[in-house]
């Protein structure tokens, strides 16, 4: 195990870990701040989509065409549209009613009688959280393995989206079984499964790589990341903020990664 790989996995940890940030927001918050969760979801939608469009797709082409030549662009389009569509199947295994990312309101859990049933809530909740972020953490290891400047953000983002996600998950369990280690503990366990996505990306895929593999790997992520804003962030930081608040967060995001990314070159 070198460096670089220590450092890619410690930031993809402490991504899949920030659900325990969401956890302990659902415990010390007596009303969520919906404005703030608006905003930041919309400021991650923003770091995401800027970095898969000017800078992993970008790469991605230019490696490509050095093994394919001019019909480069066409397998990076191809393997763009595949983690969407990787992505998008994922989605279709988590029944609708139990999207990890549809936020459960602190308050809201006051008024909810059935424990059993909000515990199985919290139970199905961690379940779906851990599919979706297992892709996450393989997107997440990668990018920074191959180039710490494009990880570093990514894995920001990630974990800034991955808040919300501990909140759904610590909120019914806490409410039905009065526990907020169980809730914790159930919440971080959810974004382990990023962590896990790292391993697996080292031990099966890293021992293949070369400039080829990484192009596809760079346009695979740039459309998961890509489906993660418009089909995850988005929508959510529109519901839980007026039209305003989470276009600005957009477009703070866009900026951030913009001025750092010319920094850092």
């Amino acid at each position: 195990m070198n460096t670089t790989f220590l450092i890619a996995f410690s930031i993809t940890l402490f991504a899949g870990l920030s659900t325990g940030i969401g956890s302990l927001i659902s415990f010390f918050a007596k009303k969520t701040n919906t404005k703030m969760l608006s905003f930041s979801l919309g400021l991650s939608g923003g770091v995401m989509m800027y970095i898969s469009f000017i800078e992993m797709l970008p790469n991605s082409i230019n490696l490509l065409k050095n093994t394919f030549g001019n019909s480069g662009p066409w397998y990076a389009i191809i393997a763009f549209f595949g983690g969407i569509t990787i992505s998008l199947i994922i989605d279709k295994l988590v029944p609708e009613k139990n999207n990890p990312h549809e936020v459960r309101f602190v308050e809201s859990m006051n008024s909810e009688v059935d424990k059993a049933k909000l515990h199985r809530v919290g139970i199905i909740t961690a379940i779906a959280i851990t599919i979706h972020n297992f892709p996450e953490g393989i997107a997440t290891f990668i990018s920074a393995y191959a180039d710490l400047e494009m990880g570093i953000p990514v894995a920001i983002a990630v974990a800034i989206h991955n808040i919300p996600e501990g909140i759904a998950v610590a909120v019914p369990i806490y409410f039905a079984t009065g526990s907020k280690k169980k809730a914790m503990r159930l919440s971080f366990l959810s974004g382990l499964a990023e962590p896990l996505g790292a391993l697996i990306a080292f031990l099966i895929i890293m021992p293949f790589i070369n400039d080829t593999v990484l192009g596809i790997i760079f346009a695979v992520v740039a459309g998961i990341m890509v489906f993660i804003s418009f089909d995850e962030l988005l929508p959510g930081a529109q519901k839980y903020g007026n039209h305003h608040i989470p276009t600005y967060g957009v477009i703070l995001g866009m900026a951030i990664m913009a001025f750092s990314l010319l920094l850092l070159n």
